[in-house]
C-alpha cells in the first residue's frame, strides 16, 4: 500500500524473509486450478505483488536532515523531555527542528533562558497556513495517541516514517519508551527498524450530489442506486481527508434515532438506524470501533470495519469488508433529521438530505516505527493498555483425584 514513487528521502526495502512459514505474516497465495478443468479466468490487470510485513524495514536513502517534533500540548510534565529531545536533536544530532508555533510560544517555554538558544533554531509552522509536507524526513511525536493521529492529519499524501514515544494518558500507538530516547533515535537513523504500514482512509464529502426528490432517492430492487440519482453539475467536494482512526457519522444533538443509507461500490447494502455508524480502520479497531463492539484487527490486515453504534436491531453486528471497495453514507429518504460527521474526532460537521460520504483506503499509509516488531509490538499495546484478557489466573488442583468424581 506504500506508494513507493512519492517519498521523502526514505523508503522501505525487501529484506529475505526465512522460508520457514511462522515468519510470513500473509497468507499462502491461493491455487487458481479447481479440480481437473476448472481455473481463475486470467487478468493481466489483476496481477500483483505484495511484501510480506515481516520483512518491512526502514532505509534511508539519504541522511534525514529535518525532523517534525510533535508535542503534546497543555501538558507541562512534557516540558523537560521536549527540551531534552530538541536538544539532542539540534546540538548533537545537527539536524533542523520542526514545530508549532504555539508550541513554541508555551510561556514556560519563552521564560526558560537555558533554552532560549535552541528555541531561537526551531523552525516553526502554523496548522492550516503552512505546507511541511515536502520537507519532513522523520517524525517524532510525544505524548500519547492524539499525537500520532494530528501528525497524520498533517500530511494528505506520503507520509514521512513516525516514531512515537508514549508519554500520554494511553499510548496504544505509541510504543517506545523515552527513558532510552537517544538510544532509539540513533538506532532509527541507523535504519533497519521495523515499520508497520498503517492504512489510512480516503474521504470525500460531497455536497448536493443527489437532487432531492422521491422519485430519485427511490432504488431499484436489486438494490443499485440509478445513475440518474447522481447530479454531477450540482455535486460538490467540499472536503477530502486522509484518515487513520475512524469516520463517525452520529445523530448529533437531535434525539431522534440516526437512519442513514450505506452503499458498497454503488449498491446499497442496508439502513443504519441507532445512534450512528463507525467506518474505521484496522488501526481504528482498537478505539471508538472497539468501545462500540467491534473485534480488534491488526493493523497490517487489509480491511475496512463497518460498526454500528447502539443500533435498533439486535441483529445488526460489526463487520469486516476488503479494504479496496468504496462506502458511501448518505441520509435516508425518511430520516427525520441530520446527522453529523467528524474525522479522527475533529473537523465535525452537519450532514444534510443530498449529501453524501465516499470512504475508501488510501494508497498513502501512516509508516509507524516499531519498538520490537510489528506482532509484539501489537500485542504488547493490548495487554498493557487496554489489559486485553487480563484475570486472576485459575489455580491448579491440589488433589491428583480426577476431579469429576464426587465424594461419598
Amino acid at each position: 500500500m506504500f506508494d513507493s514513487s512519492v517519498h521523502i528521502s526514505c523508503c522501505f526495502v525487501l529484506h529475505p524473509v526465512c522460508c520457514r512459514r511462522g515468519h510470513f505474516l500473509h497468507g499462502p497465495y491461493p491455487d487458481t486450478h479447481f479440480g481437473p478443468k476448472a481455473c481463475v479466468l486470467p487478468n493481466p490487470t489483476s496481477v500483483m505483488h505484495i511484501q510480506d510485513p515481516a520483512s518491512q524495514r526502514l532505509t534511508w536513502s539519504k541522511p534525514p536532515l529535518n525532523v517534525l517534533v510533535i508535542r503534546k500540548i497543555r501538558d507541562e510534565t512534557l516540558l523537560e523531555p521536549f527540551k531534552e529531545l530538541c536538544r539532542f536533536l539540534v546540538e548533537e544530532k545537527h539536524l533542523m527542528v520542526y514545530v508549532e508555533k504555539k508550541v513554541v510560544d508555551d510561556g514556560s517555554l519563552m521564560t526558560d533562558d537555558s533554552f532560549s538558544a535552541i528555541r531561537n533554531q526551531l523552525c516553526t509552522f502554523r496548522e492550516g497556513y503552512d505546507d511541511i509536507s515536502d520537507c519532513i524526513d522523520l517524525i517524532i511525536c510525544l505524548g500519547g495517541d492524539g499525537t500520532l493521529l494530528y501528525a497524520s492529519s498533517l500530511f494528505q499524501g506520503s507520509v514521512p516514517p513516525v516514531m512515537a514515544f508514549h508519554l500520554g494518558s494511553l499510548g496504544f500507538l505509541a510504543p517506545f519508551k523515552f527513558e532510552s530516547f537517544k538510544t532509539e533515535v540513533d538506532k532509527v537513523f541507523e535504519g533497519n527498524a521495523a515499520i508497520i504500514l498503517r492504512s489510512r482512509l480516503k474521504v470525500k464529502v460531497v455536497k448536493g450530489m443527489f437532487q432531492r426528490n422521491e422519485q430519485l432517492f427511490s432504488t431499484q430492487e436489486n438494490g443499485i442506486a440509478p445513475h440518474n440519482h447522481i447530479n454531477n453539475e450540482a455535486g460538490k467536494i467540499t472536503l477530502q481527508l486522509q484518515v487513520l482512526n475512524e469516520v463517525v457519522v452520529d445523530r448529533g444533538p437531535s434525539s431522534y434515532l440516526s437512519d442513514v443509507d450505506l452503499y458498497l461500490d454503488g449498491r446499497l447494502i442496508t439502513s443504519v438506524q441507532g445512534d450512528g455508524v463507525i467506518v474505521s480502520t484496522p488501526t481504528g479497531s482498537t478505539a471508538y470501533a472497539g468501545a462500540a463492539g467491534a473485534s480488534m484487527i491488526h493493523p497490517n490486515v487489509p480491511a475496512i470495519m463497518v460498526t454500528p453504534i447502539c443500533p435498533h436491531s439486535l441483529s445488526f453486528r460489526p463487520i469486516v469488508v476488503p479494504a479496496g471497495v468504496e462506502l458511501m453514507i448518505t441520509l435516508s429518504p425518511d430520516a427525520r433529521n441530520t446527522a453529523w460527521v467528524s474525522f479522527d474526532g475533529r473537523k465535525r460537521q452537519e450532514i444534510q438530505h443530498g449529501d453524501s460520504i465516499k470512504i475508501t483506503t488510501s494508497c498513502f499509509p501512516v509508516p509507524s516505527i516499531c519498538c520490537h516488531d510489528l506482532v509484539y509490538d501489537w500485542f504488547d499495546s493490548l495487554a498493557q493498555c487496554l489489559h486485553w484478557n487480563i484475570r486472576k489466573k485459575q489455580t491448579r488442583l491440589t488433589d491428583a483425584s480426577d476431579s469429576s468424581e464426587t465424594d461419598n
